[in-house]
């Protein structure tokens, strides 16, 4: 039996490419959006998500981690599956963190000594890589999706390693601060 090669469809990946762009653009605009010190007030308390979608990235880095293990054993269909997972995960991960943060006043971090520059330069690589990767893992994903896997290798090797960094940093600045919530 044969396997049969389906050839890059570089016109969806066109298409794909210019939604991804759009789509981080307007992930951009909200997260700006967000740091308004004015919040909205829709009646509800939203201190529960904090945990919620700190939970939702590390789960999110657990399923990059399985798909990473899938892909080096050569099951692609179970690396496609994670990949995906992986991606709505984030994808709840970031509704979460918007609604929380349009809502809720900002939580300043309340630990002192030597411990604040560790937490501050994990926030600020999380912060920096978070803004950037976003677009990167679309472009990513779009590779595989539209059948270009010589592309799609060759910016998971950075992108993956990016992408779970931020995943990890996540839950791991969520303990630095939970103290710090009122």
């Amino acid at each position: 039996m044969s396997m049969q090669v389906v050839p890059p469809n570089l016109a969806l990946a066109k298409k794909l490419n210019r939604w991804a762009w759009i789509l981080s653009g307007i992930v951009f605009l909200l997260v700006v959006g967000m740091r308004q010190p004015k919040k909205i007030d829709l009646g509800i308390d939203f201190s529960f998500l904090p945990a919620v979608y700190s939970t939702l990235n590390g789960i999110v880095a657990i399923l990059l981690i399985i798909a990473l293990v899938a892909i080096k054993r050569g099951n692609a269909k179970a690396h496609r599956k994670f990949t995906t997972s992986a991606m709505i995960g984030s994808v709840l991960f970031l509704l979460g963190y918007v609604v929380y943060h349009i809502t809720t006043p900002e939580t300043l971090y309340c630990g002192v000594g030597a411990i604040r520059y560790v937490y501050f330069f994990l926030l600020i690589t999380h912060i920096v890589l978070a803004a950037v990767i976003l677009p990167f893992i679309l472009f990513t994903f779009i590779r595989a999706y539209t059948n270009q896997f010589d592309k799609h290798r060759k910016m998971a090797k950075w992108v993956f390693p990016l992408w779970l960094y931020v995943a990890i940093t996540g839950p791991v600045l969520y303990m630095f601060l939970s103290p710090c919530y009122k």
